[in-house]
């Protein structure tokens, strides 16, 4: 017989998990799957391992719902009241799932990629939220015009940037500062989260090409359409926001999507990549 796991300086096992929180095995991966929650570890093994402090989050989320909260609802009460928080979206996916390898990418190839995904995705027209980390206001302004016709069909919009001041432009995105001594000075990212479709894209800028000239900057990359990833970033992003807009984060985190199958999120891949790849040629 298998035994779990509970080597605290390896984490916990789901079988642990789940015997210490009354929470079957097969529940606590359909909470993964379609809320990102619990976010485990992956060992190289594809094995998922878990904080201590997860059972208490999942206990949580328990009691509020025998108060009578939806799971989202709940997940997102118990989420907001965590302790701790990302520092980003590519710090929150790279500590959570350390088994997706960044790829390396110049901007331009980068720059196709991310009109694509943000093509493609409100493209479908199911009001998603729409995150995006622009590292400078400047960066940003490049792309207001884009991001405001998206905001029309998008149920939250959100445009993380070193704005001077937090703002909610009539007809636009949420304007949200970052810290400009921060990681997301670095950061370069889009996530979609919709009822039909995810994904999400975080790069990270690497300090020895960011005074480089535009095209030689080099990023380290992940973008993915794993529903259990898009939600994670999706939760991280909430968290940025919650900081600055609480009720907007309450919104976004009850408004969160259930995901749908591996086969659609793959055509989505599929349409994406064709849509990059016609924007390179």
């Amino acid at each position: 017989m298998r035994r779990a796991s509970a080597d605290p300086d390896r984490g916990i096992a789901i079988g642990e998990l789940a015997s210490r929180t009354g929470v079957g095995e097969a529940t606590l991966r359909m909470w993964e799957r379609r809320h990102g929650f619990p976010a485990p570890e992956r060992l190289a093994s594809g094995h998922r391992r878990y904080r201590t402090a997860d059972a208490e989050l999942v206990a949580g989320v328990l009691r509020e719902r025998a108060a009578g909260l939806s799971l989202a609802a709940a997940i997102a009460r118990v989420r907001g009241s965590a302790a701790v928080r990302e520092p980003s979206i590519f710090a929150g996916i790279r500590r959570r799932r350390p088994d997706l390898q960044p790829i390396l990418l110049r901007k331009p190839v980068l720059l196709a990629l991310t009109r694509a995904i943000e093509d493609e995705s409100c493209a479908l027209g199911e009001r998603p939220l729409l995150f995006g980390s622009f590292q400078q206001e400047r960066f940003y302004r490049r792309s207001q015009r884009r991001w405001r016709d998206f905001a029309r069909t998008a149920e939250l919009a959100v445009a993380f940037a070193d704005f001077e001041r937090a703002r909610i432009p009539r007809g636009g995105p949420v304007e949200v500062p970052i810290d400009r001594s921060g990681p997301l000075t670095r950061e370069w990212a889009v996530v979609c989260d919709a009822p039909g479709h995810g994904v999400c894209l975080a790069a990270l800028e690497l300090p020895a090409h960011q005074s480089r000239r535009d095209a030689a900057r080099q990023f380290e990359v992940i973008w993915s359409v794993e529903p259990a990833v898009v939600r994670l970033a999706t939760g991280v992003c909430v968290d940025l926001l919650r900081d600055f807009h609480p009720e907007l984060a309450d919104r976004a985190g009850d408004r969160a999507a259930v995901h749908p199958a591996t086969e659609q999120q793959l055509r989505l891949a599929a349409a994406m990549t064709i849509r990059a790849l016609g924007r390179l040629s």
